[in-house]
């Protein structure tokens, strides 16, 4: 079932918090690849989900570039803007403090591009993600574990 889709054309950050909540009390966990790619001043962070994932993002605090390369999700960004659909190939430009759910129609890899110089992870999460207001979402370790394994690749030449 596509949940992501069945909320509202343009969810509220409320609606996706409650999402969440529901993600965490009805589905069983998911194990997603976190991959870690650092070049001078930018931090990439590429998340790869299997078909049929449900699954919500932390806030970042940044705007930074957010790139699908390979697969299908439909996005729902608590930002005012619709529910699409889309495709590898999509990219946009996301703004600081929106809040965004996906399901995944296939298997999916995603990244975010961030302007940056620091390369250790905890002050990345420091730097580009908002603090959890434990009233609102899920507790730090529910959100370090849905993205576990963390790991650092060098880019391929």
């Amino acid at each position: 079932m596509d949940a992501v889709a069945q909320l509202a054309p343009t969810p509220t950050r409320a609606q996706l918090v409650e999402l969440e909540h529901a993600i965490s009390r009805q589905l069983a966990p998911v194990e997603y690849e976190t991959i870690h790619t650092h070049a001078p001043g930018l931090y990439v962070r590429t998340v790869r989900m299997p078909a049929g994932a449900v699954a919500t993002g932390r806030v970042h605090s940044t705007e930074h570039v957010f790139v699908v390369t390979r697969g299908e999700l439909t996005i729902a960004a608590g930002d005012g803007s619709p529910v699409q659909r889309v495709a590898a190939g999509f990219q946009c430009i996301s703004k600081p403090g929106v809040k965004r759910a996906v399901f995944c129609h296939t298997d999916v890899e995603c990244s975010n591009v961030h302007i940056t110089s620091e390369t250790d992870l905890a002050r990345l999460e420091a730097e580009l993600v908002e603090p959890i207001d434990v009233d609102l979402e899920l507790d730090l370790e529910h959100q370090r574990t849905a993205f576990a394994p963390l790991e650092r690749k060098p880019c391929l030449t």
